[in-house]
């Protein structure tokens, strides 16, 4: 028995047992003892978390699939949970304790995997596996690449991000038109940041939002004072800010607004 690849869940199943094994060991294993396969198909890769000390879990969508891991992984029993990972309370599983989570993400939900386990960082020390090879470098990306963007700022601000390794369409069932490319992202010590997290995400979004623009013309919807408009900052396109710029340039937007009420 085996599982189609179904084109509507994004399925490019991994066929490369070292590849799949050398990302199963990208977690540390530290700060944890549970961890969260997210589409784990037909188990290439869970047999390798599996031999680790922690306790794994796997959440998977597709039916046919989720058919297959419970004949073929028997131990895992309980823990294979049939649902959407976007739409489930992850608090249902781990009841607040700590857990990493890990996979070979469907390339069309990947970004909101990213943005959710952010929001649940509270929850999630470590995080790992493998987008496709733009998203993967966009999420990793430095201040003043071409590729830096919203998810950079915002996944940065809570977590340090590496760039590990590249894998070739030729591994996968069926094979991707692009590459695809393996990451780490360990949380940083503060949860929060000294802003808002709502009025920081707005200024992100609102800044990329026209991207070749300086932000003192990119960030006119906000309605700043002229006074603070004159800041050196603003002279800046958002590709040239880093997060440390970013939380600062919120302190001042906020600052701003309560000055002018």
């Amino acid at each position: 028995m085996s599982v189609r690849a179904k084109k509507h869940l994004g399925q490019h199943f991994l066929t490369d047992e070292s590849i799949a094994e050398k990302i199963a060991d990208i977690l540390s294993e530290k700060g944890y003892n549970q961890v969260l396969e997210i589409g784990p198909g037909m188990g290439m890769m869970t047999k390798y978390l599996l031999k680790k000390k922690y306790t794994t879990h796997v959440i998977e969508i597709d039916d046919e699939s989720v058919e297959y891991l419970q004949a073929h992984y028997l131990h895992l029993g309980p823990r294979i949970y049939g649902k959407d990972f976007l739409k489930m309370d992850l608090s249902e599983i781990f009841k607040g304790e700590q857990f990493a989570i890990i996979g070979n993400f469907p390339y069309n939900i990947s970004s909101q995997i990213v943005f959710k386990t952010i929001e649940n960082r509270a929850s999630i020390p470590e995080f790992g596996g493998m987008f496709q090879k733009e998203v993967a470098q966009r999420i990793c990306a430095p201040p003043g690449s071409k590729t830096y963007g919203i998810i950079s700022v915002l996944t940065q601000a809570y977590y340090n991000t590496e760039y590990l390794f590249t894998v070739p369409p030729t591994v996968f069932n069926p094979p991707p038109r692009v590459e695809s490319g393996v990451l780490v992202m360990k949380r940083k010590e503060s949860l929060t940041l000294s802003v808002p997290d709502r009025l920081f995400k707005h200024v992100v979004k609102t800044a990329f939002g026209q991207r070749r623009k300086t932000l003192r013309n990119s960030l006119k919807s906000l309605n700043l004072s002229d006074d603070l408009r004159t800041n050196p900052i603003f002279d800046k396109r958002p590709e040239q800010i880093s997060v440390e710029g970013f939380t600062e340039l919120t302190a001042l937007i906020e600052q701003d607004g309560i000055s002018n009420q």
